[in-house]
């Protein structure tokens, strides 16, 4: 029997893809490969290029909006109140005579921000109640699957007009806090699955019977192969938290004024789409590039990582 060196430079010599007993330096291989396969499917999709080339502009301008808008998104002046495209303002006026362009550059902040907190939040929480749920299974399987449940019960919409309402000033932390708290049971399930699939395949049974512990088997082997379909889903998701608040904001219970928001500006602009339809057209085009842009992201993400779609 070997000593306790020579095991433990065996569980470190376990492949982390492998289906059989192989030489485990091919299957090492094939691991890395996983990743290059993908970013090799992704490099000849220009979907791909143009998608990621709006989210890099979009959080670029949420990060420095000021590089390509000058004014102040709450400078107003009522005398050009509804006033169409002049020279230096594209984009026209809206009811209160402020800057519609300025509005809507710096409205990508608000959505922007609330997208990738509440996604970080979710991909995070989800991940790891949802990994240690399908690695150890048991009661704790039991009470987070009857606990994602009931929180896949409650539409995300309805909870949170009745969530926001009763919090009062709405902020980016509020609204980003309510996503995670209803969002993450989809992570959950998600990861849940690719941790079972993963941890009954023969090289994790072979580490184990090897001597590995549970954090070495979690981080190790299975976690790099549970991890495709957990970004997958992320990245999609983050689209739809956008538009989410956007929707909260417009109903008047997500991001309230002072703050600029796409959605705000969507609501008061939704009453005077008669008068002045060029004060919906531009907020709600920005909304409508963004979530297509994540949701084409993550299309292609997901045909390179899934290999039933090769």
């Amino acid at each position: 029997m070997p000593d306790m060196t020579d095991s433990q430079s065996l569980v470190d010599a376990v492949p982390t893809t492998a289906a059989g007993p192989v030489d485990p330096s091919q299957q090492r291989e094939k691991a890395r490969s996983l990743w290059s396969d993908a970013w090799h499917d992704l490099s000849r999709k220009p979907l791909f290029y143009i998608s990621a080339l709006v989210i890099v502009f979009l959080v670029v301008i949420a990060i420095w909006p000021s590089l390509i808008a000058s004014g102040d998104p709450l400078a107003c002046d009522l005398s050009k109140s509804q006033m169409g495209p002049t020279s230096g303002h594209p984009f026209g006026f809206d009811t209160q005579g402020c800057d519609v362009y300025t509005r809507v550059v710096y409205g990508a902040r608000a959505s922007v921000s609330v997208g990738m907190f509440s996604t970080l939040g979710v991909t995070v929480l989800g991940s790891l109640l949802g990994g240690l749920a399908g690695y150890f299974g048991g009661w704790w399987d039991a009470i987070l699957s009857r606990i994602s449940d009931i929180f896949f019960g409650i539409p995300i919409l309805l909870g949170g007009v009745v969530f926001l309402s009763v919090i009062k000033g709405g902020s980016v932390t509020t609204v980003s806090l309510f996503m995670i708290l209803l969002g993450w049971p989809q992570i959950a399930r998600i990861a849940r699955g690719a941790v079972i699939t993963a941890k009954q395949q023969d090289y994790v049974q072979a580490a184990r019977a090897l001597g590995a512990g549970h954090t070495r088997l979690m981080l190790r082997h299975i976690a790099p192969n549970a991890l495709a379909p957990v970004i997958v889903v992320a990245t999609i998701a983050l689209g739809t938290y956008i538009s989410l608040e956007a929707t909260l904001s417009y109903l008047g219970v997500g991001l309230k004024p002072p703050a600029v928001s796409w959605g705000i500006d969507i609501s008061a602009a939704s009453e005077q789409i008669n008068n002045a339809p060029h004060m919906l057209l531009w907020p709600a085009g920005a909304l409508s590039v963004t979530v297509l842009a994540f949701i084409l992201l993550g299309d292609a993400v997901r045909d390179a990582l899934d290999p039933k779609l090769r």
